[in-house]
Protein backbone atom coordinates (compact mmCIF):
# COMPACT_ATOMS: atom_id res chain seq x y z
CA UNK A 1 0.00 0.00 0.00
CA UNK A 2 1.00 3.54 -0.57
CA UNK A 3 2.04 5.31 2.67
CA UNK A 4 0.74 8.37 4.16
CA UNK A 5 3.28 10.55 2.92
CA UNK A 6 2.10 9.97 -0.59
CA UNK A 7 -0.86 11.78 -0.72
CA UNK A 8 -2.57 10.33 -3.75
CA UNK A 9 -5.88 12.32 -3.07
CA UNK A 10 -7.56 14.92 -0.31
CA UNK A 11 -10.78 13.84 -0.93
CA UNK A 12 -13.31 14.20 0.91
CA UNK A 13 -14.09 10.30 0.43
CA UNK A 14 -17.30 8.14 0.03
CA UNK A 15 -18.70 5.09 0.52
CA UNK A 16 -21.64 3.67 -1.06
CA UNK A 17 -23.33 0.68 0.32
CA UNK A 18 -26.91 -0.65 1.78
CA UNK A 19 -25.52 -0.77 5.17
CA UNK A 20 -26.86 0.80 8.17
CA UNK A 21 -23.74 2.85 9.48
CA UNK A 22 -23.95 5.95 11.72
CA UNK A 23 -21.51 8.35 12.54
CA UNK A 24 -18.23 6.94 14.49
CA UNK A 25 -18.69 3.40 13.53
CA UNK A 26 -15.77 1.72 11.18
CA UNK A 27 -16.09 0.23 7.84
CA UNK A 28 -13.37 -2.75 7.99
CA UNK A 29 -11.89 -5.41 5.75
CA UNK A 30 -12.93 -8.87 6.24
CA UNK A 31 -16.44 -8.98 5.07
CA UNK A 32 -18.61 -10.25 2.30
CA UNK A 33 -18.09 -8.43 -0.77
CA UNK A 34 -20.55 -7.03 -2.43
CA UNK A 35 -19.43 -8.17 -5.86
CA UNK A 36 -18.02 -11.94 -5.19
CA UNK A 37 -18.71 -14.56 -2.93
CA UNK A 38 -15.79 -14.28 -1.13
CA UNK A 39 -14.55 -11.79 1.79
CA UNK A 40 -12.99 -8.70 1.09
CA UNK A 41 -9.45 -8.06 2.17
CA UNK A 42 -9.93 -4.35 1.55
CA UNK A 43 -12.36 -1.58 2.09
CA UNK A 44 -12.95 0.53 -1.38
CA UNK A 45 -14.01 4.22 -1.67
CA UNK A 46 -13.73 6.48 -3.68
CA UNK A 47 -13.46 10.83 -4.12
CA UNK A 48 -16.59 10.65 -6.86
CA UNK A 49 -20.25 11.06 -5.94
CA UNK A 50 -20.73 9.09 -9.17
CA UNK A 51 -18.39 6.19 -7.94
CA UNK A 52 -20.35 6.27 -4.74
CA UNK A 53 -23.53 5.87 -6.27
CA UNK A 54 -22.65 3.41 -8.22
CA UNK A 55 -21.56 1.39 -5.25
CA UNK A 56 -24.35 1.85 -2.95
CA UNK A 57 -26.66 1.00 -6.32
CA UNK A 58 -25.14 -2.37 -6.75
CA UNK A 59 -24.65 -3.20 -3.10
CA UNK A 60 -26.47 -6.71 -2.61
CA UNK A 61 -29.30 -6.49 -0.24
CA UNK A 62 -32.77 -4.84 -0.31
CA UNK A 63 -31.93 -2.03 1.81
CA UNK A 64 -31.67 1.69 1.38
CA UNK A 65 -29.00 3.20 -0.99
CA UNK A 66 -26.96 4.61 1.52
CA UNK A 67 -23.70 7.29 0.76
CA UNK A 68 -21.15 7.91 3.43
CA UNK A 69 -19.11 10.50 3.83
CA UNK A 70 -15.86 8.59 5.37
CA UNK A 71 -12.10 9.23 6.70
CA UNK A 72 -9.58 6.44 5.55
CA UNK A 73 -7.70 6.12 9.17
CA UNK A 74 -4.67 4.38 7.19
CA UNK A 75 -2.73 4.33 4.42
CA UNK A 76 -4.65 3.48 0.98
CA UNK A 77 -3.66 2.78 -2.78
CA UNK A 78 -5.51 2.94 -6.53
CA UNK A 79 -7.83 0.49 -6.58
CA UNK A 80 -6.30 -2.09 -9.16
CA UNK A 81 -9.67 -3.28 -10.31
CA UNK A 82 -10.83 0.34 -11.98
CA UNK A 83 -7.50 2.03 -12.29
CA UNK A 84 -5.54 -1.06 -14.02
CA UNK A 85 -8.41 -2.91 -16.05
CA UNK A 86 -11.08 -0.36 -16.45
CA UNK A 87 -9.97 3.27 -16.28
CA UNK A 88 -6.25 3.97 -16.72
CA UNK A 89 -4.84 7.10 -14.40
CA UNK A 90 -7.80 6.94 -11.95
CA UNK A 91 -10.73 9.13 -13.02
CA UNK A 92 -13.07 7.52 -10.69
CA UNK A 93 -10.70 8.33 -7.68
CA UNK A 94 -11.41 4.86 -6.13
CA UNK A 95 -9.38 3.58 -3.56
CA UNK A 96 -9.00 0.68 -1.39
CA UNK A 97 -7.55 0.08 2.12
CA UNK A 98 -6.76 -2.71 4.59
CA UNK A 99 -7.43 -0.23 7.36
CA UNK A 100 -10.72 1.03 9.01
CA UNK A 101 -12.93 4.17 6.98
CA UNK A 102 -14.73 6.40 10.07
CA UNK A 103 -18.06 7.48 9.05
CA UNK A 104 -18.06 10.66 9.50
CA UNK A 105 -21.63 11.84 8.00
CA UNK A 106 -24.05 10.07 5.50
CA UNK A 107 -24.97 12.31 2.63
CA UNK A 108 -29.02 12.53 3.01
CA UNK A 109 -29.73 14.08 -0.42
CA UNK A 110 -28.19 12.67 -3.73
CA UNK A 111 -30.06 11.25 -7.58
CA UNK A 112 -29.63 7.98 -8.22
CA UNK A 113 -29.33 6.36 -11.86
CA UNK A 114 -32.48 5.91 -13.42
CA UNK A 115 -34.00 1.77 -12.70
CA UNK A 116 -32.94 1.43 -16.26
CA UNK A 117 -29.12 2.33 -16.18
CA UNK A 118 -28.70 -0.17 -12.73
CA UNK A 119 -30.81 -3.04 -14.79
CA UNK A 120 -28.35 -2.32 -17.57
CA UNK A 121 -24.72 -2.27 -15.12
CA UNK A 122 -26.44 -5.51 -13.45
CA UNK A 123 -26.84 -7.31 -16.71
CA UNK A 124 -23.30 -6.35 -18.02
CA UNK A 125 -21.77 -7.45 -14.64
CA UNK A 126 -23.85 -10.51 -14.95
CA UNK A 127 -22.38 -11.24 -18.32
CA UNK A 128 -19.06 -10.15 -17.46
CA UNK A 129 -18.82 -12.58 -13.81
CA UNK A 130 -20.47 -15.67 -17.12
CA UNK A 131 -17.66 -15.09 -19.09
CA UNK A 132 -15.07 -15.56 -16.39
CA UNK A 133 -13.77 -11.85 -16.48
CA UNK A 134 -15.55 -10.22 -13.35
CA UNK A 135 -12.66 -10.96 -11.24
CA UNK A 136 -11.77 -8.49 -8.31
CA UNK A 137 -8.17 -8.58 -7.30
CA UNK A 138 -8.32 -8.06 -3.44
Amino acid sequence: MTGQTEVLDRGPFLHGTKAVLHVGDRLTPDYQSNYQEKRSNHIYFTATLEAAKWGAELAKGDGKERIYLVEPLGPFENDPNLTNQRFPGNPTRSYRSKEPLLIVAELSVWERHSDEMIQQMKDSLAQLTAEGKNVILD
